[in-house]
Formats: C-alpha cells, sequence, structure tokens
C-alpha cells in the first residue's frame, strides 16, 4: 500500500470514529430505574452497557443510527430477554422502546442524559 493511501485509509477511520462519538447518544444516561448506562460507539453502532446497579457491567442494547432515530436489539437484564428496540433523543431526553410480534407489543422508557 503507498504512504498516502494509508495516511488517506487512516484519516478516513479516525473521522467517521469522530463522528460516531459526537453523536447525541454518546455518553452517561440515567435510566428510568435510576440507574447509570453508557451508550458509546462499537462495530458499526452503539452498544449499550450498564454502569451502576445489580447489572454493573452488562451490556444491554445495540443500536444503530438511522437518521433521528435508532434501531436495534435491547435486553432487559432482569428477565435475560431481548426486544427489538429504538430510541429517538430530544434534548437531554432519550425514549427508549422494547417491541415483540412486529411491534405490535412496545413498553417505552425515558432516559435522561447526565
Amino acid at each position: 500500500m503507498h504512504k498516502r493511501t494509508l495516511i488517506a485509509l487512516i484519516v478516513l477511520v479516525s473521522a467517521g470514529g469522530q463522528a460516531l462519538a459526537q453523536d447525541p447518544i454518546v455518553g452517561d444516561w440515567l435510566t428510568a430505574r435510576g440507574q447509570t448506562a453508557e451508550i458509546a460507539p462499537c462495530d458499526d453502532g452503539f452498544c449499550v452497557t450498564l454502569k451502576t446497579g445489580q447489572y454493573a457491567g452488562r451490556q444491554i442494547g445495540a443500536l444503530t443510527n438511522t437518521g433521528k432515530r435508532y434501531q436495534g436489539k435491547v435486553t432487559d437484564p432482569a428477565n435475560d430477554r431481548t426486544y427489538n428496540g429504538k430510541a429517538t433523543i430530544s434534548g437531554t431526553v432519550m425514549t427508549m422502546s422494547g417491541c415483540v410480534l412486529g411491534g405490535l407489543f412496545c413498553r417505552s422508557q425515558e432516559w435522561t442524559k447526565k
């Protein structure tokens, strides 16, 4: 690989990582149950990991940005069930939903950015 090509590739990868890091979903969030969840870039999207509470250290979701919404999978750590998840952000409030049966039944929570 030519030196210029390698440098261009490094710049592209860095720029993509910075874009994910600047996404409004990235950061610490106070969950509806009073725990702190960290949302950080990972793979091709964002991983949701609990930082406090009974299930601290457990990854409970993976979401991708689809424009103004996020979607992916979320897991309820209390019963270890995984749901189709989606989230929207308005200011410092994120509405997180988990759905079953193709979205027929959904439960939502509001999380607040710390």
